[in-house]
């Protein structure tokens, strides 16, 4: 590729940096404390939030990463996706009420309350490890993508980018970041509604031909079907996807953030669903994308070298006229920030709230809010870093990583989840040994799996011929979670019964469900 941009192309990526900032600054004097700086005060409606989860979920990785994969192959990295409307539409009507009840802000309040300190800390850790690794992707994506279309060097890209998110996040807090996401999710769907279109008309034979060529060459669906869970299979990835959706919408501070931001339960549950029912598509639409770039380059040569991951880039660069270019590029670089900035204000909330706060207790919130912008700062550096490691070192199947990292990381969380809010017999001292259990598998799993060195025949990290893990990576993070529920079940056996607040089961769900059907009813005989 030979990266040349117009004048009206680096405006355009000006100005949408600018809008950024100004974003920031638009915002900045309501953040006077902890809970508007991470809540927003409950200021912001149903659908900006729904439109910001869909930001906070969509970001390079699905920009860049899903056409890449689809270019590469056929669906099947897509079904994590779709599994989450399937599992989310039937646990979301007690999930945003449970946590919107018994938490004031980080979601692993939930788990000290149910299971006590260790699960807190080991939950919390878990989730900062994974949004960590996954905006070190984040910056590596966008980065290699920049540089390949325009020249432009990756570390100072990583360095731009990052130092946008920080003063973002420092001046305009969740507000800010909220907002931001509802002007980035419409320019997601027009960025990719204008590349499908062109695609499909670029192609000889039009839509019909992208179809028909791209199922003739197994481009389409979502197999292997088969039931081998050592390779990458749609049984694999479908039941990955129903943990991964537990795991995000149940446990994850950056869409359980959202929750507490709204203003009442319905509206949260109402921004949840739209979230969703937005992400799904998107996620579908930029898989597609890269089909269609397989079909348009079987027609006409693709230029050697040209990694699977830098097809669309190339494809923006090389067809696209002048102007589209520059919105192209600035929808990509706002998903990236959108997404970023998400996670740093989730990732101070967490330290603020788990650390900060258990240090120095009963301080002033002023002297918080102080410490969320520091930790805000120190974590958008050490995110930076990790971005420039990535580039030091490149990466292969950026999708793929993303999701064994996400699945090494997982370390039981949604087992821990589920215990807690399944059952009332389930209690510290069991859970606690499932963890431990679960810490000493995925330790195993991962280094009788994780090869080293090149070749052929590469050794692995740790050795134990017939007894390695030969699974799938993905399905690492599915029984880690099975593991926590087994053993911290049958441990707690063991121990006596505890006491929990109803508040904190289904069950008490339920039976408060139950009640105000049945005040209702007494009303509606009292009018009568």
């Amino acid at each position: 590729m030979n990266p040349t941009l117009h004048i009206i192309d680096y405006i355009i990526i000006i100005a949408l940096l600018i809008v950024t900032l100004a974003f920031g600054f638009r915002f900045a004097k309501k953040q006077k404390s902890t809970e508007g700086f991470f809540l927003a005060k409950n200021r912001v409606p149903a659908w900006a939030l729904g439109m910001s989860l869909l930001a906070t979920l969509i970001s390079s990785v699905t920009f860049l990463g899903y056409p890449g994969t689809g270019f590469a192959n056929n669906w099947i990295l897509l079904v994590q996706g779709l599994m989450v409307p399937v599992v989310l539409l039937g646990t979301i009507w007690f999930i945003v009420p449970l946590y919107r009840k018994v938490i004031k802000l980080s979601t692993y309040e939930y788990f000290e309350q149910r299971f006590g300190t260790f699960a807190r800390y080991y939950s919390s850790l878990a989730f900062v490890l994974r949004q960590f690794a996954g905006m070190g992707t984040v910056f590596f994506l966008l980065a290699l993508a920049l540089s390949s279309m325009t020249g432009s060097d990756t570390f100072m890209t990583i360095a731009v980018v990052g130092s946008v998110i920080i003063i973002v996040n420092l001046l305009g807090g969740i507000e800010a970041v909220i907002w931001l996401d509802v002007f980035q999710g419409f320019m997601l769907f027009a960025s990719g509604i204008i590349c499908i279109g062109v695609l499909l008309f670029s192609v000889d034979g039009g839509p019909t031909a992208v179809w028909d060529i791209a199922t003739a060459a197994g481009r389409t669906g979502f197999g292997p079907y088969d039931m081998d869970l050592t390779k990458l299979t749609f049984v694999v990835m479908a039941i990955n996807g129903a943990f991964y959706a537990i795991q995000k919408y149940g446990t994850d501070q950056t869409v359980v953030q959202r929750y507490l931001t709204a203003r009442t339960d319905k509206a949260a549950i109402r921004a949840s669903l739209l979230g969703i029912l937005l992400t799904v598509p998107v996620w579908t639409l930029f898989m597609f994308i890269g089909t269609a770039l397989y079909v348009f380059y079987t027609q006409q040569p693709l230029p050697e070298g040209v990694r699977a991951d830098a097809v669309f880039p190339y494809f923006i660069m090389t067809q696209l006229p002048t102007g589209v270019i520059g919105f192209i590029l600035a929808a990509m670089i706002s998903a990236a920030i959108c997404s970023l900035s998400a996670d740093l204000n989730s990732l101070a909330a967490v330290g603020v709230e788990d650390y900060y706060k258990k240090v120095r207790p009963k301080k002033t919130d002023k002297e918080y809010l102080f410490a969320s912008r520091l930790i805000v700062v120190l974590s958008g550096v050490i995110s930076i870093l990790i971005g420039f490691i990535y580039v030091r070192a490149g990466s292969e199947g950026v999708l793929g990583v993303v999701f064994t990292l996400y699945a090494i990381f997982s370390g039981g969380i949604v087992g821990i989840f589920l215990l807690g809010l399944l059952s009332a017999r389930a209690n510290r001292q069991g859970v606690n040994i499932g963890i431990i259990t679960c810490i000493l598998f995925t330790g195993y799993a991962f280094l009788t799996s994780t090869p080293i060195g090149l070749g052929d025949n590469p050794s692995l990290l740790l050795d134990f011929g017939p007894y390695n893990f030969t699974h799938h990576k993905l399905m690492l993070g599915v029984y880690s979670h099975l593991i926590v529920v087994g053993v911290g079940y049958a441990a707690s056996l063991f121990f006596p019964k505890p006491v929990i607040d109803k508040n904190l089961l289904y069950s008490g769900w339920k039976e408060g469900r139950k009640a105000d059907k049945v005040a209702a009813s007494a009303k509606v005989l009292e009018a009568v």
